[in-house]
């Protein structure tokens, strides 16, 4: 559980007739990674070369590209389809001849007069949008040209123009800006576009048309709603074939896919005139199975073997090993980085930890509640697997942040009748007596939680170190994260000889044994002892890198950092605090009690605040409790051991859902 799935490398050697059903093999079984042939310096492929398509690639690539542009066309979307009468590949290839060419020509006749017509109307829209000027001046279009010893010039200028030459000029005075628009000589042109340029003149084009402008914008507007009918009744013929072939569309699309991965597969194999060879990983406990089938389905005309695995040079893939309920957070670690073949793989622990975290920040069985509806009602309009495993992690979260807000005893800010705080109240303002004096030991908690976290992390990154590195390398590696952990701990020890922390050991009654001379300051046994950790973890740490030393910082830093789960929670009882006063203290209250028609608007107003407030709340917790609970794995956390950089496990192959395999 808390490492990848055992691997095993396979070599599949086999004469090239034997090539189609070992591919058509493999495609049913699922479970072969396919390791790329790559010619070039191939060690051991001397002679080999990447292989050539099986037959009938280039027809099934054709058909299935005429399906995509098909289901683009229309919109069509396998998550559109929650189920499909599962078809058998001989009934989809009779279906494919018959129907398809027929489909694609309505679809491509439809599309294509679409596109005419959207393009019309675009043509139409400018026109308009050309026109549209010089609807404030009364003079038919006509007018502005065709002249030869004349020239029209239109365009917009922030106040009126004077021109020493003679001229025609209608202007007419905007809310904004000014149009203008002036008939000259043409010889004189120079002079007036110098004129206009100093007066900031906005030049437009002078419409090719005829007819007062009103009217030929009112008749480019009945073409465009003409043309707008067109294209909605083509949207709804198109809307029916959507309709009556989806499911048609969706199973042919996956057969195809499937078809042409297995006819192109040869291309990621090392081939011969007579022969072929194929690499790739397989699960361990599945490698009899897959060996099992290949002999049974070539007669026993096959060589497979597991290859030795050299974890410096191969890169293995990784796929995830974890329990059911573990499960929905890979999609946490993915965002992150997909752990390496060879270190511990830490969503397990994320998947219990994560909701942990979020629940103490939000803490409210309220907000619990919205949380835990969203991610259920929210399952019917996401479709992807990784939406629906978002939605399960919110669906944990949620729980927690009820559990935990049993534990507070707040329900939407308020406390809940007759249950009081298991441990520890956050209350601001309760009956329960405040939180006040609790702010302390909440704050001592979540650092107790940062310090076993990030030691947890710390000796997580000794066993990846012990594990992966080796020589003094290795040595060096795991001394050093013992070191971080020395001087953590030494530094703890030396606060809990100095000073009374609420929640954690009290050192300072120990009997001094060393007094530091001139300063009166007495060391007791755990200051000595904190003391030579922090300095043999500063040279455990410098042996293996000196430039660490000034990372030092970040030990105190990183753990502190663990006191946003009760500083983020305490800012979201804040704002509902606040909220849940505003709602009822200054608006409901007063109003029930003197009850008048103004009461009425006065409730409205304190419902509208009660609602607005919760819900920036509720968007707020959210937000902060999902980002503070996975940046402190992020950070905090993973920094102290996680490598990432696997190379996600892709099976040759595919989960098929409208076909029969």
């Amino acid at each position: 559980m808390l490492a990848p799935k055992q691997m095993s490398r396979l070599l599949i050697a086999a004469s090239r007739d034997q090539m189609a059903p070992v591919i058509a093999e493999l495609y049913h079984h699922h479970l072969f990674h396919i390791e790329e042939f790559v010619e070039a310096g191939a060690e051991g492929y001397e002679g080999f070369k990447i292989g050539t398509p099986l037959s009938g690639a280039s027809e099934k690539s054709a058909d299935l590209i005429k399906i995509r542009a098909i289901t683009s066309a229309i919109s069509v979307a396998e998550d559109d389809v929650d189920s499909a009468k599962t078809c058998s590949q001989a009934e989809l290839k009779t279906q494919i001849e018959r129907e398809l060419p027929g489909l694609e020509r309505e679809v491509e006749e439809l599309t294509v007069r679409r596109s005419k017509l959207h393009t019309r109307a675009k043509e139409y829209e400018q026109k308009i949008a050309e026109i549209t000027p010089f609807v404030t001046v009364p003079v038919d279009l006509d007018l502005y040209h065709g002249y030869t010893r004349f020239t029209t010039i239109a365009g917009y200028v922030p106040r009126e123009v004077t021109l020493s030459v003679p001229n025609e000029m209608y202007f007419s005075k905007g809310k904004e800006k000014n149009f203008l628009v002036v008939i000259f000589p043409s010889e004189q042109k120079t002079e007036v576009e110098r004129a206009l340029a100093d007066a900031a003149f906005q030049s437009v084009s002078v419409p090719d048309e005829s007819g007062m402008p009103q009217t030929r914008i009112d008749h480019y507007s009945g073409l465009i709603t003409s043309l707008n009918n067109e294209i909605a009744e083509i949207n709804t013929k198109l809307e029916d074939v959507r309709k009556k072939h989806t499911e048609f569309l969706v199973s042919c699309e996956e057969f195809l896919k499937a078809e042409v991965e297995q006819t192109e597969a040869p291309l990621r194999f090392a081939t011969t005139k007579q022969t072929f060879v194929a690499e790739g990983w397989v699960p361990s406990d599945k490698v009899d199975a897959v060996t099992d089938s290949l002999v049974k389905i070539t007669g026993g005309k096959i060589y497979v073997t597991a290859l030795p695995i050299d974890f410096e040079h191969d890169t293995v893939p990784v796929e995830y090993n974890n329990p059911g309920f573990a499960k929905p957070t890979q999609v946490l670690m993915d965002v992150y980085s997909r752990p390496k073949y060879t270190e511990l793989d830490p969503t397990l622990m994320i998947s219990i930890v994560f909701p942990i975290f979020f629940g103490l920040i939000v803490g409210d069985v309220g907000y619990g509640l919205i949380f835990l509806a969203m991610a259920l009602g929210l399952r019917k309009f996401l479709k992807g697997d990784e939406g629906r495993m978002l939605l399960t992690v919110l669906r944990n979260a949620s729980i927690s942040a009820i559990f935990f807000g049993l534990v507070f005893s707040e329900f939407l800010g308020f406390p809940i009748p007759g249950w009081n705080p298991v441990l520890y109240s956050r209350h601001l303002m309760s009956e329960h007596g405040g939180h006040g004096p609790n702010i302390p030991e909440l704050m001592v908690l979540s650092i107790w939680i940062g310090i076993l976290h990030i030691t947890l992390g710390r000796l997580i990154g000794m066993y990846n170190h012990a594990k992966q590195d080796h020589g003094h390398h290795r040595t060096l590696a795991v001394m050093a994260n013992f070191g971080w952990l020395s001087v953590m701990w030494g530094i703890i020890l030396a606060i809990w000889s100095v000073a009374a922390v609420p929640l954690m050991p009290n050192l300072t009654g120990l009997p001094v044994v060393l007094t530091v001379p001139g300063v009166g300051f007495g060391l007791n046994p755990a200051t000595i002892i904190g003391g030579i950790l922090i300095l043999v973890g500063i040279i455990l740490i410098a042996r293996e890198s000196v430039l660490e030393i000034i990372e030092l910082p970040t030990i105190v830093s990183h753990v502190l950092s663990y006191a946003r789960l009760v500083a983020v929670g305490l800012s979201g009882v804040a704002i509902a605090m606040v909220v849940n006063y505003m709602t009822f203290t200054m608006f409901i209250n007063p109003a029930l009690e003197n009850f008048t028609i103004m009461s009425i608007v006065m409730i409205l107003i304190g419902l509208g605040v009660f609602l607005f407030g919760h819900t920036l709340n509720i968007a707020l917790s959210l937000l902060g409790g999902g980002l503070h609970s996975i940046r402190l794995h992020y950070v905090e956390f993973f920094t102290k051991f996680y490598k990432g950089g696997g190379k996600k496990y892709i099976p040759f192959g595919m989960k098929r859902r409208f076909t029969e395999d």
